[in-house]
C-alpha cells in the first residue's frame, strides 16, 4: 500500500480541525462506512462502541460516525464521553468488532480526532488503516453498503463510565485504600472530569478536583498533563499528597509531587519499573518507552539489570514493541503509561493508581518516591512550518548527523516531525547543559531558515 494511500491517518488515528476535511461530518461519514465494511465480514451480528472526549465538535463528529456505521450493517453502541482506555475496555469486554474514540487527545478544542480499536482492544495497523482508506477512495463504494433490511441500529450504553470506573478500581492492590491521602486530580475538562475523581473517592481518598466543568471550548486549555502549572499551585495550597494531571481523553499523565514539582512519563516508568520489578511482577526484563526517553532513565534501568527498548514516538508503537519483547510495562516521556496486566492503551488513571499504591505501601511522599533518577539535561523544540517539512532539506539532514557526531556518547540528538501536527521537533540531551542548548538553538535556527527560504520560494513560483 503506499504512502498516498494512508493520507488520512498518522500515528494515532486521524486528526485535524474540526469541521474541515478530514474531521468533517463528510468525511467522518465515509470513514464509518468504510471501516463498517471493513469489519462487517461474516454472518453473525456486528457492532462497534463509539465514545468522545468533550469537545463541541464531537456532537458532528458522533452523528456521522454512526449513520456510517449503521448504513454498512453494523449496530453502533453510544457511550458518550468517556476515557480513551474505556473505550479499548468496552470493546473488548462487549465483544464489539470495533471501538472508535472520538478525541484530539491534547490538543485544543479547535482540532479533533477519531481513533480506532481493533476487537483485541488494540490500535489498529498501518495495513489495516490503509485498507480503511482503500475503501473510502474504491470505485462502486456504495455497492457494498448494507440492503435496507440489514441496517444496523443505535442504541446508547447507560453504563459504560460505570464499567470503567469498576475496572480501574480493580486495578488497586486488594485490601488497600487511599484513605487518609488527598489527591488533587486535574481531568484537563476532557473525557474523565467524571470518572477520575470518582474512583480515587470510592477508593478513600480526599479528592480535590480541578478541570471538571467542560463547556466544549475549555477541554486542554491551560490544564491538564500538558499545561500542569494550575494543578502544581493546588496542590502547594491544599497541601495535596499527590497531584494527578490527565489530558482530554485521559491516556496520559503527569504527576506533581506534593511540592508542587513536576513528575514525567520518564519519572513515572521508572517509579512503576521499580516498584514491579521488586515484586517479581515486571515481564520481558525491562520496558519500552521513546526514543524521546531521557538517557537517564536508560542507565538507571541498566543499574537494576534491566533494558530499555526504544521504538519512535507514538503509544501504538510503544504497545507493539511491548508485544513483541514480552514487556508489561511502556511508555512516553509526554505521559503515556500502557500498563499491559490491566490495559491494552495508555491509561493516565490506572498508571497514577499503581504510583498511589507505592505511596501507601512504602508511607513516604512523594517527592522520595518519584524521583528515582537524576535526567541529563535536555531540552525540547517545536518549529511550526508551513508546505512541505523542512526535514527533507539536504543541508539541515547535514548539520543535524554532525551534531550527532559532535555530541557523541555525550549525549543524543533527535530532529522529528510531528505526527499530529506540522511541527518539527528538535530535541538534544547531553551531559554539559550549555552544549545541548547550543545544538538546539542552532539546529532550530537552520530549520526556521531553511523552512522560510523555502516558503518564500514557493510564494515566488505561485
Amino acid at each position: 500500500m503506499t504512502s498516498q494511500a494512508r493520507r488520512l491517518f498518522g500515528t494515532d488515528g486521524i486528526r485535524g480541525k474540526a469541521n474541515l476535511p478530514p474531521m468533517d461530518a463528510g468525511t467522518a461519514l465515509r470513514l464509518g462506512q468504510a471501516a463498517g465494511r471493513f469489519f462487517n465480514r461474516g454472518s453473525h451480528r456486528h457492532r462497534v462502541v463509539i465514545g468522545k472526549d468533550t469537545r463541541l465538535s464531537g456532537y458532528m463528529l458522533e452523528p456521522a460516525l454512526t449513520a456510517g456505521f449503521i448504513g454498512a450493517g453494523m449496530d453502533v453502541m453510544i457511550v458518550g464521553p468517556i476515557p480513551t482506555p474505556a473505550i479499548a475496555l468496552l470493546t473488548r469486554s462487549l465483544r464489539a468488532d470495533l471501538g472508535v474514540m472520538i478525541s484530539a487527545s491534547h490538543n485544543p478544542f479547535e482540532d479533533n480526532g477519531i481513533k480506532l480499536f481493533g476487537p483485541d482492544g488494540l490500535k489498529l495497523s498501518d495495513a489495516e488503516e490503509a485498507e480503511i482508506e482503500a475503501l473510502m477512495d474504491a470505485p462502486h463504494f456504495a455497492e457494498g453498503l448494507a440492503s435496507p433490511q440489514k441496517l444496523g441500529r443505535a442504541s446508547r450504553l447507560e453504563d459504560a463510565p460505570g464499567r470503567y470506573i469498576e475496572a480501574a478500581k480493580a486495578t488497586f492492590p486488594k485490601g488497600r485504600s487511599l484513605e487518609g491521602l488527598r489527591i488533587a486530580v486535574d481531568c484537563a475538562n476532557g473525557a474523565a472530569y467524571r470518572v477520575a475523581p470518582t474512583v480515587l473517592w470510592e477508593l478513600g481518598a480526599e479528592v480535590v478536583p480541578l478541570g471538571v466543568a467542560p463547556d466544549g471550548f475549555n477541554i486542554n486549555r491551560d490544564c491538564g498533563a500538558t499545561a500542569p502549572g494550575r494543578l502544581a499551585e493546588l496542590v502547594r495550597e491544599r497541601r495535596a499528597d499527590l497531584g494527578i494531571a490527565l489530558d482530554g481523553d485521559a491516556d496520559r499523565l503527569a504527576l506533581v509531587d506534593e511540592q508542587g514539582r513536576i513528575v514525567d512519563g520518564d519519572q513515572i516508568l521508572a517509579t512503576v519499573a521499580g516498584s514491579w520489578h521488586r515484586q517479581g511482577r515486571l515481564a520481558g526484563g525491562g520496558v519500552v518507552a521513546t526514543v524521546m526517553s531521557n538517557l537517564g532513565l536508560e542507565k538507571h534501568l541498566a543499574g537494576m539489570g534491566l533494558a530499555l527498548h526504544r521504538t519512535k514516538v507514538g503509544d501504538r508503537y510503544v504497545a507493539e514493541r511491548m508485544r513483541e519483547s514480552g514487556c508489561n510495562l511502556g511508555g512516553e516521556q509526554s505521559g503515556h503509561m500502557i500498563l499491559s496486566d490491566f490495559a491494552t492503551t495508555g491509561d493516565g488513571l490506572v498508571a497514577a493508581l499503581q504510583v498511589l499504591a507505592l505511596l501507601v505501601e512504602e508511607g513516604r511522599p512523594a517527592s522520595e518516591v518519584c524521583r528515582r533518577f537524576v535526567p541529563l539535561p535536555q531540552r525540547l523544540e517545536n518549529i511550526r512550518y508551513t508546505g512541505a517539512s523542512p526535514l527533507g532539506d539536504a543541508e539541515v539532514e547535514k548539520a543535524i548527523a554532525a551534531a550527532g557526531e559532535k555530541l557523541g556518547a555525550r549525549g543524543r540528538v533527535l530532529v522529528r516531525a510531528s505526527g499530529t501536527e506540522p511541527l518539527i521537533r528538535v530535541m538534544a540531551e547531553a551531559e554539559d547543559e550549555a552544549e545541548m542548548r547550543r545544538t538546539v538553538e542552532e539546529l532550530s535556527a537552520l530549520i526556521r531558515a531553511r523552512a522560510a527560504a523555502a516558503a518564500v520560494k514557493r510564494g515566488a513560483a505561485d
